[in-house]
């Protein structure tokens, strides 16, 4: 089991959250999500009740639940896919440790049909989103810097400052300069993932519909 991170200024007396152990969720459609997370995140069974599944991917005991509710409630809340976009969490965000690990697992998913809603560097992350049969927004990002003191230096940055939002890039092109033999410094840049020829799409430019 992955050892947990040390605590960063955290005051004396007050307890943090160290990790994420797991989340659960109710769903209509049991069987696509067990089939979803076992292809995206290699998740297996552990325990099946036919009422409450628990799926895990590492040394966890389990990292997600899954509670099954009648399908009539599919039709009761014809628009519960479309909360996320209006209210409540918006995503769950996992940090993959090396860009040739996000690009190449992107490779494997797109393969099997499973593509990312939105592919971006924000600048301190590349990262991709994607969304299971529920309409979950999962995000895998990178880090762009390789320490947390840089990462919060470009926060602060006027960079940022104009555009907090990032750059829409195209994975396949990003992933072509990398087997070429591009630095990370250079694939990192915003604009490293945009295609020549390409129209910059930045900052609330890359809102829409679907990203959102």
């Amino acid at each position: 089991m992955a050892t947990l991170p040390a605590h960063r200024g955290v005051k004396a007396g007050r307890v943090a959250p160290a990790v994420i152990a797991h989340w659960v969720v109710k769903s209509t459609r049991r069987s696509e999500l067990i089939d979803w997370y076992g292809r995206v995140f290699g998740a297996r069974v552990v325990h099946d009740d036919g009422q409450v599944t628990f799926l895990t991917w590492d040394g966890e005991s389990h990292r997600l639940a899954v509670v099954s509710v009648p399908t009539v409630f599919r039709y009761l809340f014809p628009l519960a896919k479309l909360r996320r976009k209006m209210l409540g969490l918006d995503h769950i965000a996992f940090t993959v440790p090396t860009l040739e690990g996000l690009l190449e697992d992107y490779v494997r998913l797109r393969k099997q049909g499973i593509r990312p809603v939105w592919a971006i560097n924000h600048g301190p992350t590349i990262s991709l989103y994607y969304e299971d049969p529920d309409g979950t927004r999962l995000e895998f990002q990178v880090e762009n810097f390789p320490t947390p003191e840089e990462t919060a230096e470009f926060f602060a940055g006027d960079e940022f400052a104009e555009n907090p939002i990032g750059v829409n890039i195209d994975p396949d092109y990003l992933l072509s300069q990398l087997r070429n033999g591009a630095t990370q410094e250079l694939l990192r840049r915003r604009e490293a993932g945009v295609r020549p020829g390409r129209k910059i799409v930045a900052n609330k430019k890359t809102l829409n519909f679907k990203t959102l």
